[in-house]
Parts: C-alpha cells; sequence; structure tokens
C-alpha cells in the first residue's frame, strides 16, 4: 500500500521560500510520475507541478513558474517542491500524489487529478502580506 506524507509547510510573509517534502512508500518509486497539487478554501484543488519517473521532465502551471522548482531524490523515496517569492494567493493546502500506473510521461500531460491514485494528508502553506 502507497503512502505519501508531506512536511515543510507553515507561515511565511510575501516574498518568503518554502521548500516542501513528501516522503513515499509501498511502490518503486522511480517508476512514477509523481505531482503537487493544492487547495485553496472555498476552490477546487488545483495542479501545481508534476515530474517524471526519473527527474528529467518536469510541468508546472503558469502560475507558479519560474518560482516553484519540483525535484525528486529516487534513493531517497522523496519529492521535492522549493517555492520562492511566495505571494499571498499561493496559500493553500498542498498535495503530493503518486502517478496512478506507470505510464510514460509522454503519454499524458499529468494535470488532471484523476491521473493520480494516492494521495498524501496535506501541508498547510500560508502566505501573509
Amino acid at each position: 500500500q502507497v503512502q505519501l506524507v508531506e512536511s515543510g509547510g507553515g507561515l511565511v510573509q510575501a516574498g518568503g521560500s518554502l521548500r516542501l517534502s513528501c516522503a513515499a512508500s509501498g511502490r518503486t518509486f522511480s517508476n512514477y510520475v509523481m505531482a503537487w497539487f493544492r487547495q485553496a478554501p472555498g476552490k477546487e484543488r488545483e495542479f501545481v507541478a508534476a515530474i517524471s519517473g526519473a527527474g528529467a521532465n518536469t510541468r508546472y502551471v503558469d502560475s507558479v513558474k519560474g518560482r516553484f522548482t519540483i525535484s525528486r531524490d529516487n534513493a531517497e523515496n522523496t519529492m521535492y517542491l522549493q517555492m520562492n517569492s511566495l505571494k499571498p494567493e499561493d496559500t493553500a493546502v498542498y498535495y503530493c500524489a503518486t502517478a496512478r500506473d506507470a505510464r510514460s510521461w509522454y503519454l499524458s500531460r499529468w494535470v488532471r487529478d484523476d491521473e493520480y491514485d494516492s494521495w498524501g494528508q496535506g501541508t498547510q502553506v500560508t502566505v501573509s502580506v
């Protein structure tokens, strides 16, 4: 059974930085695309970033491009989200997820949440003005 545990959230001022971590177990980590999603109060969950199994390919939602960096360490079964230049609109609960199957990165855009079947419990990120 896959387990994902996020950490690293917190309260930060606008312009600050945070690094989220997602520790995974129960699956051959490197075979699966993984992603970060977020959900702000009163809004639907939205895609933030995805990374291929080997870490060579990434995709970001436009609103975080140039500010956030997704990465993974397959030896440690851990995925990261480095968030810089944070804005109040980045305030949300951030979730990590692993893909439903071991399809090639090139077969999908990996932005839909129904492409992922295992989710962490979420970590709160709050950005103050």
